[in-house]
């Protein structure tokens, strides 16, 4: 079996690739780090990618305020129900487009598409929301979003890819659309529905724009509001309250490890989505 040769083009890209990957994981681990550190340690700025002074000062003191944790739970629950809502809504708007004998489908997929060039922008969205009696609500953060349409535009493609002759076979034994649909159409395409779910996950975990223009309760603020405060607005805290002193715990302790809490969720899910990433992104992408 003959080797085969490494061109110089394969080592500067490997090269490339080792850099990003330091400019990437370096920075995570030390704000974990510092999140484990004592006070002093991190005031001397000591701190790289391992812990020094280990302790767990940090995570007690947001545990004690709440505030970090009641966004926490929030935040899980806004991005459980607009993952739902908009897979379940994009598998049912893709469907009966993928249909070359719907009436009409031509005309629907491009006034589709046209939203992806142009949009009312931020202030007609938000009168409209305004109007719906929405604002404060999480259908705020769920309905604007509930069909985005590069997704839709994918699960379109895969639904196309299925062979014809598995709905007709479903059609002679008498099933409806709705069971073809159920049945057949969904269960085969579990790979784009999780490569989408992990896409609107990943949207929604990270959002702060949106809850920051529809929300108006600072008890229903997620997560990701609560640190873009605690890091651009120079906030020691997520409340009024000092830091304990007693805690020998630094502002900076705090952010990192309310960054840390972020963090967690994401780094879960992802190796477990993984494998259905490539698969339905290519899939729904390319019809076979």
């Amino acid at each position: 079996m003959k080797k085969k040769k490494i061109s110089l083009l394969d080592v500067i890209v490997y090269l490339i690739l080792i850099a990003l990957s330091i400019t990437i994981i370096y920075p995570m681990l030390n704000v974990i780090a510092v999140s484990f550190s004592d006070n002093f340690n991190v005031m001397a700025r000591t701190v790289t990618i391992f812990p020094k002074g280990f302790n767990l000062d940090a995570f007690h003191y947001i545990s004690e305020d709440g505030k970090v944790f009641r966004a926490f739970g929030y935040t899980v629950y806004y991005t459980a129900l607009g993952v739902l809502v908009n897979v379940l809504m994009t598998s049912l708007m893709a469907y009966p487009l993928s249909k070359k004998d719907l009436i009409g489908r031509k005309v629907y997929v491009k006034m589709v598409m046209f939203t992806m060039f142009f949009s009312g922008g931020m202030i007609p969205s938000f009168l409209l929301v305004k109007e719906l009696h929405m604002l404060d609500t999480v259908w705020s953060l769920v309905i604007p979003g509930a069909i985005v349409t590069m997704y839709l535009l994918v699960m379109i493609t895969f639904f196309q890819s299925i062979p014809d002759s598995l709905y007709e076979a479903a059609y002679l034994d008498g099933a409806s659309e709705m069971q073809v649909f159920i049945k057949i159409a969904m269960p085969l395409s579990k790979a784009s529905i999780a490569s989408i779910a992990l896409f609107n996950f990943r949207s929604y975990w990270n959002t702060y724009y949106t809850p920051m223009l529809y929300l108006n309760d600072k008890k229903k603020f997620p997560l990701q509001l609560i640190l873009r405060s605690m890091l651009l607005e120079g906030e020691q805290t997520t409340g009024t309250s000092p830091i304990k002193e007693e805690l020998l715990i630094t502002p900076t302790s705090v952010k990192y490890a309310t960054i840390v809490l972020t963090m967690v969720p994401v780094m879960i899910v992802y190796p477990f989505a993984q494998k259905y990433f490539v698969k339905g992104v290519m899939i729904g992408s390319v019809k076979g």
